[in-house]
Parts: structure tokens; sequence; C-alpha cells
């Protein structure tokens, strides 16, 4: 993956990419502000959940953030993908 092409900041929208340890299915997309849902699974052979997709802040990220960990999902990475204001807002 590329890093960001701009500068992050607090208030501006990023596209991110979420992995979490298990297997949540796609009816949870409305849960996690309909950001896609995807699956792999790790060198270990253990599922993973990939959600990407755009984000309006910092703050609404540390809300996804929160979600996981309330549902007991083992945050396995946080990747920002772009940033500007090119990103469609939520």
């Amino acid at each position: 993956m590329k890093p960001c092409k701009h500068h992050l900041s607090l208030d501006q929208p990023a596209r991110y990419q979420i992995n979490v340890q298990g297997r949540l299915d796609k009816d949870w997309a409305d849960w996690f502000d309909n950001l896609s849902l995807s699956w792999e699974t790790d060198a270990y052979g253990q599922p993973v959940t990939v959600f990407t997709g755009p984000v309006v802040d910092q703050a609404a990220l540390h809300g996804l953030l929160y979600r996981l960990y309330s549902l007991g999902l083992p945050l396995l990475s946080v990747t920002c993908l772009d940033t500007g204001p090119d990103e469609p807002a939520q």
C-alpha cells in the first residue's frame, strides 16, 4: 500500500483500511458507517475482516475503533490509504 499522499489533520476526511481478527458478516456494514467489508486469512489461516472506506475525521475513526473494541475484535492494523479534499464525506 502507498502511504497517504497528503498531510493528515484531525478534522479532514481520509480513506482507511482497518483489519481485525475474526470474521464479521456484511450485515455489520451499517454499524460501521457503511465501510466495505471483505475477508482474508492471516499467515496462520485465521480469519481477518477488512474494513475499507472514507472516514469523515479522526473523531469518527476513534468511534469506529471503539465499536470494534466493544465487540471484542482484536485490532490488527489501521492504514491510511489516502487523504485530501477530494475524499467523499460520509
